[in-house]
């Protein structure tokens, strides 16, 4: 098994839901990067979407495109990701690590290329956003040779059609996009939200997750009535954004995310 299917067998087992923040890798500091991410874990993350920085990243809203647009500025591009996953794996070996960006860094190496440079590093998932299910037959059959899963994306508008496939594809976890839209908008409406998930968990293979609109613990737990964990990732990255020191930046990570963990834990399994 690899580790996030350890971690969501580890979680059903236990009655527990998954709790997986997101950060852009190098901000707020390249420096601040991997003590964030292991001051996640602390605070009760279950996996870490790390973002890969993209010059044009056109599913993510301002929150998330002006740290990234940060993190390249600083140097963050893929080949630095995969060193700070790396420095993350010195100290923790168990926590799953899914890279979350886009097609053309990957695309550029190529699939095969690309899932061994990834898994060498530490890297267990990727989520490609652009990525359609249509196309991804060459790129799964690449990462596969290297034990890279391939995480797929659901949303609002998937056509019943293609949600079978995704169900039936599916390998680590299913992310749900909660509503149309970028990230980070405030227009979550999590009794539609469950409605859709509902159907969606009936037909999966993998666990399925919720990200986009939940930003606290009151929104994390409406959306995990129904969903096998959720994704936070813009209210948290703006937590982050002006943190001056790795110190500061790892303490901030903590404190946004402990509430998150609590009201997750109180959630009947």
């Amino acid at each position: 098994m690899s580790r996030i299917d350890r971690r969501f067998a580890a979680l059903k087992a236990a009655g527990r839901k998954a709790l997986v923040p997101f950060v852009t890798a190098g901000d707020p500091s390249l420096e601040a990067t991997v003590p964030v991410m292991r001051a996640l874990v602390e605070a009760g993350a279950d996996v870490i979407e790390l973002g890969v920085p993209f010059s044009d990243p056109m599913a993510d809203g301002p929150t998330i495109q002006r740290s990234s647009e940060r993190a390249i500025a600083r140097g963050a591009g893929l080949s630095w990701v995969l060193d700070a996953v790396r420095g993350f794996r010195e100290r923790d070996a168990d926590t799953p690590v899914v890279l979350m960006g886009y097609l053309n860094p990957v695309e550029i190496r190529g699939a095969e290329a690309f899932a061994r440079a990834a898994t060498a590093a530490g890297v267990d998932g990727v989520l490609l956003v652009d990525l359609p299910p249509e196309e991804a037959a060459d790129f799964r059959a690449g990462f596969r040779a290297h034990g890279l899963q391939l995480v797929l994306l659901a949303s609002p508008t998937t056509s019943p059609s293609r949600v079978e496939q995704l169900c039936a594809e599916g390998e680590g976890y299913l992310y749900y996009v909660s509503y149309a839209g970028v990230t980070g908008a405030d227009r979550l409406d999590t009794g539609a939200a469950n409605d859709r998930l509902h159907g969606i968990m009936a037909g999966s293979r993998v666990p399925v997750v919720a990200g986009f609109g939940i930003k606290d613990a009151a929104s994390a737990a409406a959306m995990a009535r129904e969903a096998d964990g959720v994704v936070v990732g813009s209210a948290l990255v703006s937590a982050l954004a002006d943190a001056p020191t790795p110190a500061e930046a790892a303490a901030r990570a903590r404190a946004f995310l402990a509430p998150l963990r609590a009201a997750l834990d109180a959630v009947p399994a």
